[in-house]
């Protein structure tokens, strides 16, 4: 089930039915916000209801090993477009966090773009999409995703039987992204790790500079740093709407500034083999 991107979702179903399907798509946005999950069910259109999307060799999903992806994974992608459809009408291969190509498989993967076979499509999935070429982009029809109203969350949440009172909580958390909002639901656990980290940011401004930077080193540790720092995002945005709206505007710069570099921080972190020590660090000095 789609949870909001109507308009997103009218368009590419439209395009199918009229025949007039772009060779490349770029769908970019917030994380989570379900740009998978549209890009999935309008493939299932195009393979059709009898066609199983599990396994199914003519949709071919490409991900990023080790915070990029290769040009040796870029190579075998055009290997498989090369050949014929085996169960669906067609082929289509999804690069997701398509910005963390590398350089190499960026060039690669503009050859595709610019000599399209017949009855192969791509779907590009991407949170920074100026992390690509240009050439990449000028070649791609763009679709744009944007966070969804907290109604239509709301709504879906109701139909999956959701107590009152955890569907707000998850409200006030997921940001608008229903990616995020599906993740509390289908595990109790990653709800409590985020409740414990709200507490562990809003203990984290008491703390002397010796002491966040002792954290710094115990957190640079840890397998789930970027959640973590993505509930920092979420705490500190609505700080800064509780502010907005007590019309406490003294210390705005400085929660914008904040946002700003956990955002900064978070990019870095995703992207690149930074010292993830010493960006957090840096972070410290901010909050």
């Amino acid at each position: 089930m789609i949870v909001g991107h109507q308009k997103q979702w009218q368009f590419l179903k439209k395009s199918a039915e009229l025949g007039k399907i772009s060779h490349a798509y770029l769908f970019s946005g917030p994380e989570k916000v379900g740009k998978r999950k549209v890009a999935l069910e309008w493939i299932q259109l195009l393979f059709g209801e009898n066609v199983k999307l599990e396994k199914n060799p003519d949709l071919i999903l490409i991900e990023p090993e080790e915070k990029e992806i290769k040009i040796s994974q870029i190579r075998e992608l055009i290997w498989k477009l090369s050949l014929k459809p085996y169960a669906a009408p067609l082929k289509v291969a999804i690069i997701d966090k398509s910005h963390l190509m590398n350089q190499e498989a960026q060039n690669c993967f503009l050859k595709t773009l610019e000599e399209p076979k017949e009855n192969t499509y791509l779907v590009l999935i991407t949170e920074h999409p100026d992390s690509l070429l240009s050439t990449i982009l000028s070649r791609c029809q763009s679709i744009k995703f944007y966070p969804v109203s907290q109604k239509e969350i709301e709504n879906y949440l109701k139909k999956e039987k959701i107590n009152e009172g955890k569907i707000q909580e998850i409200l006030k958390i997921s940001m608008g992204r229903p990616g995020r909002a599906i993740d509390f639901i289908s595990s109790s656990e990653k709800l409590e790790e985020w409740q414990k980290n709200i507490k562990t940011a809003d203990k984290i401004l008491s703390l002397d500079l010796a002491d966040k930077f002792q954290y710094a080193k115990e957190l640079a540790q840890k397998n789930n740093l970027k959640e973590i720092l993505e509930v920092w995002l979420s705490y500190f945005r609505n700080i800064l709407f509780e502010k907005i709206n007590q019309k406490n505007l003294d210390s705005l710069n400085k929660i914008k500034k904040i946002i700003e570099k956990i955002q900064e921080t978070n990019f870095l972190l995703s992207t690149t083999n930074i010292n993830q020590r010493l960006v957090l660090e840096i972070l410290m000095l901010e909050l």
